[in-house]
């Protein structure tokens, strides 16, 4: 019998959690150029006017990750990842109104 000593690290992911444009970059260890990319493509959005006062907020760091391993695993450019992250919300959307419909039942 084998035991499995793996250590799982995470994060609590707070939708009220608010990052600056440097901790989101330091958290998905990834330059704040590329950020700027999502941006261009909408797939985050800040708050803010101006860079300094920039924050995302929790879902950014979701949807950055999703963006990472989208890449990194499928080849999927950052249109793609847009159009995928886009679909995802949509069936997510659909799986609420579907389950406040069966409730209803």
């Amino acid at each position: 019998m084998s035991t499995n000593n793996e250590i799982l690290k995470g994060q609590i992911l707070d939708e009220e959690m608010l990052l600056t444009l440097g901790e989101l970059s330091r958290a998905c260890t990834i330059h704040a150029d590329w950020i700027m990319d999502l941006l261009d493509e909408g797939i985050i959005e800040p708050s803010g006017r101006d860079v300094s006062e920039w924050r995302f907020p929790g879902i950014c760091l979701y949807r950055v990750r999703s963006v990472i391993r989208l890449q990194r695993d499928l080849g999927v450019n950052l249109a793609g990842a847009a159009v995928v992250l886009d679909l995802m919300d949509q069936i997510e959307q659909l799986r609420t109104h579907l389950h406040v419909l069966e409730r209803d039942l």
